[in-house]
C-alpha cells in the first residue's frame, strides 16, 4: 500500500507492507500530474515500513526514472533503516541526475528535502 500526499513541490509518498505495481501506477500517475504543474518536484519517499516489493516494481521504478523522468527531480530523499535500500538508492544516481540521499531519520530526510 502507498500513500501520497502533495505540497508545492514536494511528494511525499510512504510504502506500507508490499509496494505491489499498483501502487507503483498510482505513484507514477500522481508524480506525472504534479510534473505538469510545477516542473520540477522534489520527493520524499518513506520506505521504513515497506516489508517487500515485487519484481515487476523495480523494473518499473527503473524504466520510469531512466527513460522519462530522469532530469524532472531536484531532490529525492529515500528513509530507510534496510542496508539494501541504502544501496539500490546510492546506485538510483545512475538513472537520474537528482541529489539523492537515504536517511535513517524521516524528521533529517524532511528538512534536507525541503530547504
Amino acid at each position: 500500500m502507498i500513500t501520497i500526499q502533495q505540497s508545492e513541490n514536494l511528494l511525499n509518498a510512504a510504502v506500507l507492507g508490499e509496494f505491489t505495481l499498483a501502487d507503483f501506477k498510482q505513484f507514477e500517475e500522481e508524480t506525472l500530474y504534479k510534473l505538469k504543474s510545477t516542473g520540477s518536484v522534489n520527493l520524499l519517499f518513506d520506505l521504513r515500513d515497506m516489508v517487500s516489493y515485487t519484481v515487476d516494481v523495480a523494473w518499473e521504478e527503473i524504466k520510469f526514472f531512466s527513460r522519462d523522468h530522469q532530469h524532472d527531480f531536484s531532490k529525492i530523499a529515500v528513509v530507510t533503516n534496510d542496508q539494501w535500500q541504502s544501496w539500490a538508492t546510492w546506485l538510483s544516481r545512475a538513472f537520474v541526475d537528482a541529489d539523492i540521499r537515504a536517511f535513517a531519520d524521516y524528521t533529517e530526510a524532511a528538512a534536507w528535502v525541503a530547504e
